[in-house]
């Protein structure tokens, strides 16, 4: 394992630990308080897809940052593939996250590590 697979390694670390804490938080900041305030308002299974949607990009950037753990021991194009297809979930989750919370919120800069150690690895930067 050299430089380059070890950044990718540490990539998927970074994503996937951000996504659990995600996880957590989204679960007792929003959905906890949104079914206390929705349960005589809104059907249950409503509710359950509104929870699921919110938790969506939480499984995502968790299964990604595996992805790139696992293809850190891959070929040259399967870095390529799977840097640029999490790459461009964890830019989304990094500008949203920079725009919605103007710059006050840690994701947008962990995501953005992640990001430049990415690009670092397959090759883009350095």
């Amino acid at each position: 394992m050299d430089w380059h697979d070890g950044a990718l390694v540490l990539a998927g670390m970074i994503g996937s630990g951000v996504a659990i804490v995600h996880g957590v938080l989204v679960q007792r900041r929003m959905i906890e308080p949104l079914q206390d305030l929705a349960a005589t308002r809104i059907s249950r299974s409503l509710r359950i897809l509104v929870a699921g949607l919110l938790h969506f990009s939480t499984f995502n950037w968790f299964v990604g940052g595996l992805a790139l753990v696992g293809c850190a021991f891959a070929g040259r194009e399967a870095k390529l593939a799977t840097g640029l297809l999490v790459g461009s979930s964890y830019l989304y989750g990094a500008l949203g996250n920079f725009w919605a919370s103007r710059g006050r919120h840690p994701g947008w800069v962990l995501y953005g590590i992640a990001l430049i150690l990415m690009a670092y690895s397959i090759g883009v930067v350095g």
